[in-house]
């Protein structure tokens, strides 16, 4: 998941940039106000991979915040000024939106930062005796006392069961757990996991054909549905591994 705060003076700005990230499967919200102070407080003792930022604000300049940030997250501005727009990419800004922002360019500034993997969460460390990367967990499961090992390479996808998820793997198991799909979309890499439906989050390497609204799978007969909201995203992110003539 992509950590995202949300800054802008605009309470009606603050609110439409909340409805676009709430649609976009791989950005987890941390914190969206109309105060830059609280903003960069946040930032200083929280994780931060990417600021929606405006820069006409008046307790402090987006430029100015994006100074005092620099290493710490990622930039996307957003203004109703275009005479910004050169001083904003110095500052190492993945982009610069018009506003009024459009989800179409909402979404496109969202998936620049997750094709170039540069959050911290896709800069993986090099594995080494003290810190081996992280390729399992264990969960408890829906038998009392027992607790399940799961390799992330062995899942197909992951099931809501309104209070519960099924961890469906490659060798057929069906692991139930008394978990969210919000904590599966925090744990799984998620450069390797994709939400495609409110129901459905699915391993990418592990998709044998897309057909239509449903996706398939080299193991299994099951076939994963594509919800209408996470469409779009979800071809954007298939986007850069497909071939075309055209």
């Amino acid at each position: 998941m992509i950590k995202c705060i949300i800054v802008d003076d605009e309470p009606s700005a603050v609110d439409i940039l909340k409805i676009y990230v709430e649609k976009i499967p791989y950005l987890s919200l941390q914190l969206a106000t109309t105060d830059a102070i609280e903003a960069l407080t946040f930032i200083q003792t929280n994780q931060t991979d990417l600021v929606f930022l405006d820069i006409n604000m008046p307790d402090i300049s987006g430029l100015d915040f994006a100074k005092l940030t620099q290493n710490k997250a990622k930039i996307i501005f957003t203004t109703a000024y275009s005479e910004f727009a050169l001083d904003s990419y110095k500052y190492n800004a993945v982009d610069y939106l018009m506003k009024p922002v459009s989800f179409d360019n909402f979404l496109r500034a969202s998936q620049k930062l997750l094709n170039n993997n540069n959050t911290p969460q896709n800069k993986e460390p090099v594995p080494d005796e003290k810190e081996p990367v992280e390729d399992y967990f264990y969960v408890k499961t829906e038998r009392k006392g027992k607790i399940s090992k799961v390799m992330f390479k062995d899942i197909l996808y992951v099931e809501s069961l309104k209070n519960y998820v099924a961890i469906h793997t490659i060798d057929k198991e069906q692991i139930i757990s008394l978990l969210t799909m919000k904590e599966m979309d925090e744990r799984l890499p998620f450069n390797d996991f994709f939400r495609c439906h409110k129901s459905f989050m699915v391993a990418l390497d592990k998709i044998k054909a897309v057909d239509g609204n449903e996706i398939i799978f080299q193991e299994l007969k099951d076939k994963v549905p594509i919800g209408a909201t996470y469409r779009d995203s979800f071809f954007l992110m298939l986007n850069p591994k497909i071939l075309s003539s055209r």
